[in-house]
């Protein structure tokens, strides 16, 4: 059925996902796991893995001096370097010798660095009441398919409420709680994109 690498992924939302469908995946991240199941997540530098081969390669690199959110501190990041170190990361998996690849990575700068990305989503298209926009770049992979758009109640929701990644309150694990992969997305990545392998 194929063999998959989500990197960045310490939740194993989508490899846990790819795995009920019976396909080989594993998560890696420099964290512990929180998904449940150490015994498929790789805790250690993504890097040496891309030189493996993988059928597909789902990569989540962290956007912390990326994201258009923080673009205040970008200035203070482009002098100490803690921007380019993100460019180079996020240009590690768009240069991987692998047939089907997807990077996520919220609205930022790799639009213009990189390139457009292929596709944006929202939470909403897949179930859940919330606005967060997420850019995906692919390489040999179609286009999400919205499978449960709930646009309309979730417009009917105090802003507060259906932006609550945004509004959440400043803690130690906050960026952690913010990069999560919503479940109706991680599903829609499982079931259209696993079938290809």
């Amino acid at each position: 059925m194929g063999r998959v690498l989500v990197a960045c992924e310490e939740s194993q939302a989508v490899a846990k996902e790819l795995r009920a469908i019976g396909i080989e995946a594993f998560s890696c991240d420099i964290e512990d796991c929180s998904g449940g199941h150490p015994e498929w997540h790789i805790q250690d530098d993504v890097i040496p893995l891309l030189k493996e081969s993988w059928d597909m390669v789902l990569a989540f690199p962290p956007c912390t001096h990326l994201a258009s959110s923080g673009a205040r501190h970008f200035a203070q990041k482009r002098r100490d370097g803690r921007q380019q170190q993100g460019i180079d990361f996020f240009m590690r998996f768009a240069a991987i010798n692998c047939k089907r690849v997807a990077i996520e990575n919220p609205v930022g700068i790799m639009s213009n660095i990189f390139r457009k990305p292929d596709q944006i989503i929202h939470p909403w298209q897949f179930g859940h009441t919330e606005q967060k926009s997420t850019c995906l770049w692919l390489k040999g992979l179609p286009l999400l398919k919205a499978t449960d758009d709930v646009k309309g109640p979730m417009m009917a929701l105090p802003i507060n409420i259906r932006q609550r990644i945004f509004y959440m309150s400043k803690t130690c694990d906050r960026s952690k709680q913010r990069s999560k992969t919503f479940s109706g997305i991680a599903k829609a990545i499982a079931s259209q994109w696993g079938q290809l392998l």
